[in-house]
């Protein structure tokens, strides 16, 4: 069970200032007054594989990440996937909400939180953020006794939004293989059995966002995350060496290669660096969907890109580094190279 404090208590206390413990350091605090424009973020129609293959690579290749149009999901599951997101940190009482209380002693427990890093409870500077993670593949992880009550049709829509996503997740592994000229299976073949984690961020208010994020500078660890959000803008994106915002797009699906495609495709397409900041008038909601190699798994690149760059690496093992160092951007997987 986790203990710490749930920001959404925080913002109840009508507090002026944010607590110390939220305070990044001067170099790490967002420039709310600037921010570039990420609306330049390649848009992939998938209706056809062959033009959505080649607009892939572009988009991997520039940018680490992009938004895709007809992609199958149907639009009212993602409607409905936001709807219960919210419903539950917004209408759930919090006597409710700790039921489902994960462990923040182990990563990426299952359930209820806000304390993302491990470590020492004084070194490390917290997102104003809460979030449920929910554990959906492979199947013998899936438990939906683990996951809301409420509303009624809350379990039913998180394993069908799992089911939809692991498809669509397993298709652009495909079509980014190919547009690097490799078998469709290549990536998938390299990652692996797929396990997906389902995470609901939440981010309540904050009085003093020049001073907070919402979550920190990093890239994802895994392989690929499909991401969801409301109409709240605070997604960003770091290119060409400044954050650029990505503007929500409420039927697309937003594409983030992650850290283990990086190492696969040999450093061809990198990894998207992101972070979330807040704002002070309006909670913002997103759903990442996070597909990522078993804990065993040794992941390495392909034959075919070689000579290799990156240093092979036990995915468990990056993970662990990863929640016990903290991201700070992407210094775990330049640890990698050669």
């Amino acid at each position: 069970m986790e203990t710490a404090s749930r920001v959404e208590l925080i913002v109840k206390g009508n507090l002026p200032e944010v607590p110390s413990q939220y305070i990044q350091p001067p170099e790490a605090r967002p420039n709310l007054h600037y921010s570039g424009d990420a609306a330049s973020i390649p848009t992939v129609d998938l209706s056809s594989s062959d033009s959505a293959r080649e607009a892939i690579g572009d988009a991997c290749r520039d940018w680490g990440a992009f938004h895709v149009i007809n992609h199958g999901v149907p639009i009212h599951l993602l409607d409905r996937m936001r709807s219960l997101g919210l419903s539950f940190f917004q209408d759930s009482p919090m006597e409710e909400k700790l039921r489902y209380a994960c462990d923040s002693t182990s990563a990426a427990s299952e359930g209820y939180g806000s304390r993302m890093l491990l470590g020492a409870k004084d070194d490390v500077v917290l997102d104003w953020r809460d979030y449920f993670d929910h554990h959906t593949f492979p199947p013998s992880r899936r438990n939906p006794s683990h996951w809301p009550i409420h509303p009624s049709d809350y379990r039913q829509v998180v394993g069908e939004y799992g089911d939809e996503m692991k498809k669509l997740a397993q298709m652009l592994l495909g079509l980014i293989s190919e547009s690097l000229g490799l078998p469709c299976s290549s990536i998938e073949e390299a990652v692996g059995e797929i396990y997906q984690n389902i995470t609901v961020s939440y981010y309540p208010p904050c009085p003093q966002p020049e001073l907070t994020l919402g979550l920190q500078s990093h890239s994802d660890f895994g392989a690929i995350t499909l991401l969801i959000q409301d109409d709240v803008e605070g997604l960003q994106l770091y290119k060409d060496a400044q954050w650029l915002t990505v503007p929500p797009i409420s039927d697309a699906i937003l594409i983030l290669i992650a850290d283990q495609t990086e190492i696969i495709t040999n450093g061809r397409y990198k990894s998207a660096q992101h972070r979330a900041v807040t704002n002070a008038n309006r909670a913002r909601l997103s759903v990442a969907t996070f597909h990522d190699p078993s804990k065993t798994a040794r992941i390495a690149p392909v034959s075919q890109l070689s000579p290799p760059s990156y240093k092979e690496v036990v995915y468990g093992q990056y993970v662990s580094s990863w929640y016990s160092k903290g991201p700070e951007g992407k210094r775990n997987l330049d640890a990698l190279l050669y």
